[in-house]
């Protein structure tokens, strides 16, 4: 497997990725040719784009990788929610298997489909979100229609759509993380961006994630400044507590002080996740690493799951989304504890929700 992760944080003294590279390069200007010549028929109309009956919010990114966008979308659901809005949540489904154009993962009171054929993403949201229709499929006119027909819907939030530009979108909030806001600035593969910089001028806002992890963020928004006269926002990922896998204990971010874990994840930035555990005082026992959305094995849980024993530690840990995945595997699970966090934006939750508040009036008025 290519570890493009290596390749894409190489310096290029050591050149342990030359040829790779080579080769990535020669792959990345193909990319940028159809991705640029996709949104100029876009921008010129050619392409058409379908306004749905009620309004569209995406919650996207410009790099590959995690920026925070299932926590965010959980917790604009939520916001969204206790201003009498009925929300629906529309996602590409990542990771699963099913290959229908309409897959109802949750209508908003029981879960219908399994992690494996949603994906483990809008398998989360599902677990984390009460009334809240959760619907998968590559099509998403078709899948926000079902939204607002079958479970009336009245605004729809559309999970990783920044590049999904044939729905219509009221406001369109980009992710950027802050330990890493442009993706080492090459298209894919050769670097994380899914689209060159110039797609930026299409966000209704900015969201800077991960804030408390760096000190750049007031260098980042200056420099987003200059893509136009967009409002910036930030946000931190915060911990929230630890749950059981079965959801049988929970505890509260104080109790991993001083506990022995072995830890272990699947996500796109392992580290975050590592810094998490350091920052609630865990010692880290041991630590696995697999790529991001990887479906575990049994013989993978076998090895974990020996390490805790011969080190005599106090728990296993990992992510929740990588508890998602795990749903196979009760009896692992059941001995396994998932660290969940929540994204607050920061230092003003007050001006971030009345911008889109406001936005959605606006929208609403044009429907």
């Amino acid at each position: 497997m290519v570890d493009w992760q290596g390749i894409w944080n190489d310096d290029g003294i050591i050149n342990r990725y030359s040829v790779i590279k080579i080769i990535a390069t020669a792959i990345s200007w193909p990319y940028l040719l159809i991705i640029n010549l996709r949104n100029w028929l876009y921008d010129k109309e050619i392409l058409a784009v379908v306004k749905l009956s009620c309004p569209v919010i995406s919650v996207g990114n410009i790099t590959v990788g995690g920026t925070g966008k299932t926590p965010c979308v959980i917790m604009m659901a939520r916001m969204l929610q206790s201003h009498g809005f009925k929300p629906a949540i529309l996602s590409r489904g990542y990771g699963g298997n099913s290959s229908k154009s309409v897959n109802i993962v949750s209508d908003g009171k029981n879960i219908l489909l399994d992690s494996k054929t949603a994906g483990d993403e809008p398998f989360l949201m599902a677990q984390s979100l009460k009334n809240i229709p959760i619907i998968v499929g590559s099509q998403r006119i078709k899948t926000g229609e079902v939204a607002i027909r079958q479970f009336g819907a009245n605004v729809l939030i559309c999970d990783d759509a920044m590049q999904h530009r044939q729905i219509f979108r009221d406001i369109n909030l980009v992710l950027l993380d802050s330990l890493n806001p442009l993706g080492y600035g090459h298209i894919l593969p050769l670097g994380k961006l899914r689209e060159p910089i110039a797609g930026l001028k299409r966000a209704s806002a900015f969201l800077l994630t991960r804030t408390n992890e760096t000190t750049e963020a007031e260098n980042i928004s200056i420099k987003l400044a200059q893509v136009g006269n967009i409002p910036i926002f930030t946000s931190i990922h915060k911990l929230q507590d630890v749950i059981k896998g079965d959801y049988s204990d929970i505890w509260p971010i104080s109790d991993l002080g001083g506990k022995k874990v072995c830890a272990f994840c699947g996500i796109a930035k392992p580290d975050s996740f590592k810094k998490s555990l350091l920052a609630a005082r865990a010692h880290i026992l041991s630590w696995d690493i697999f790529p991001d959305h990887y479906n575990y094995k049994r013989t993978d849980l076998e090895i974990i799951k020996n390490k805790f024993y011969n080190y005599k530690a106090d728990l296993i840990i990992t992510t929740q989304k990588d508890g998602m995945r795990l749903q196979n595997f009760p009896e692992f699970l059941s001995m396994t504890y998932m660290l969940r966090i929540k994204m607050e934006v920061t230092p003003s939750r007050e001006l971030f929700d009345n911008f889109i508040l406001d936005k959605l009036a606006a929208a609403r008025k044009t429907r």
